[in-house]
């Protein structure tokens, strides 16, 4: 017979072992989502909105009772790296995650070079990444299986600003395209040449410009001097900002300015002030309440609690990170599973409403949400133009930067 002190020895053992192994069942309920993320660097800034939108996915769903995988449900948590706007770390830090971290699933970076370098990681190892940080078109035309993305082509982000052109008053017929020389501006370009040539446009002037380029005096000059009535301009915000100071201090002013990217950003206006003024851009997204989604109800709902917990708007790129999370949790919820080869291919059927948009990824694993165009009037982003037409009047033609 065991003493009584043996006897509680023994116990104090056994229920340290049991605390032990609840203690790392509990731990194996997490499914862990990867993903590196340009927190510092010259793209930081766009970077934050995945970061933040990532984590508000996260706690959200965590709050709502977490991922139900074969009616068990299952906390999230993320694993973040900065990749310092670093391409060759980030593909680093993305090998990391998924050979020695071991993450259950991948979200994505920012941009498209890098998201066309990361996925490359998840091809190899074939674990899933979705990503709404690249829209290039080079991502989706490898038959990668393990790569999808919420960004809509890049080849036809100006596709809805063309149409537009088409019913200006008075119609211009002229048109500079400009365009870095990363992945997804090459491809933005790529798209829209055809399709101002179909429009019956003149390109008066087609470049493609350094990538981080701050010096844009050449290319305004151009304009000037061959007097182009409407400047498409493909690039990253920084560049944006820049070219548009540049155009001003040079007095260079067209009938209209477009650009990719910047103009739905509120730190796009706050840092032009109303130099941001008549500037046009386009965005797949707008919060609205018609938006309806399983966790946030609706895309105003979303928009509100993103900006009280950040201070600061989101655009679309962090409506798009959080429909990531989404897709990622709809597709483990379909499968009933967190294996990447499960999950891959429910991510290839899933269909479901976010507060991005609806999802439903196309055969190459890109979805195509169309772009409406944007511009900024006064102190505010209105619609201008969208899939049934002229929303709000476009204020064009813009005057002279002294007339203003």
């Amino acid at each position: 017979m065991l003493s009584l002190k043996r006897s509680q020895w023994i116990a104090s053992v056994l229920a340290g072992c049991f605390a032990a192994w609840t203690g790392c069942a509990a731990l194996a309920q997490e499914v862990v989502l990867g993903a590196s993320v340009q927190l510092t660097g010259p793209v930081a800034n766009t970077g934050r909105y995945y970061r933040d939108a990532y984590q508000l996915a996260v706690d959200k769903i965590n709050a709502a009772g977490g991922v139900k995988i074969a009616g068990q449900p299952h906390k999230l948590a993320l694993k973040l790296y900065d990749n310092q706007s670093d391409v060759n770390l980030s593909v680093r830090q993305y090998t990391q995650l998924v050979s020695q971290d071991k993450v259950n699933l991948l979200l994505g970076p920012f941009a498209s070079n890098f998201a066309l370098a990361d996925s490359a990681v998840s091809e190899k190892y074939k674990v899933p990444m979705v990503q709404g940080g690249g829209a290039s078109d080079q991502i989706f035309a490898r038959n990668f299986k393990y790569i999808f993305g919420t960004l809509a082509p890049a080849s036809n982000y100006f596709g809805s600003t063309v149409d537009m052109l088409q019913l200006l008053k008075p119609p211009p017929k002229t048109v500079a395209l400009l365009y870095a020389d990363d992945a997804f501006d090459v491809s933005v370009a790529q798209g829209t040449r055809p399709m101002l040539k179909k429009a019956g446009l003149e390109i008066a002037i087609d470049e493609r410009y350094s990538t981080n380029a701050t010096d844009f005096s050449s290319l305004l000059s151009q304009i000037k001097s061959k007097n182009v009535e409407v400047v498409l301009v493909a690039g990253h915000e920084t560049e944006i900002l820049n070219f548009v100071r540049q155009a001003k201090s040079l007095a260079v002013a067209p009938k209209m300015y477009s650009f990719t990217v910047g103009v739905p950003s509120e730190d796009f206006r706050k840092a032009l002030g109303k130099d941001a003024d008549y500037a046009f851009g386009m965005t797949a997204w707008l919060p609205s309440a018609a938006l309806k989604d399983r966790w946030f109800g609706d895309a105003l709902q979303f928009a509100k609690e993103y900006q009280a917990r950040f201070g600061y708007e989101p655009d679309y790129h962090a409506a798009s990170g959080v429909a990531d999370v989404e897709a990622l949790v709809q597709a483990m919820e379909d499968a009933g599973s967190t294996d990447p080869q499960k999950v891959r291919d429910a991510l290839a059927k899933l269909k479901f409403d976010s507060v991005y948009g609806p999802v439903s990824f196309g055969k190459n694993g890109q979805i195509d949400l169309p772009q409406v165009v944007i511009q900024v009037q006064g102190d505010k982003l209105v619609e201008v133009y969208g899939a049934k037409g002229f929303v709000t009047p476009p204020k064009y033609p813009m005057p002279a930067w002294n007339a203003r």
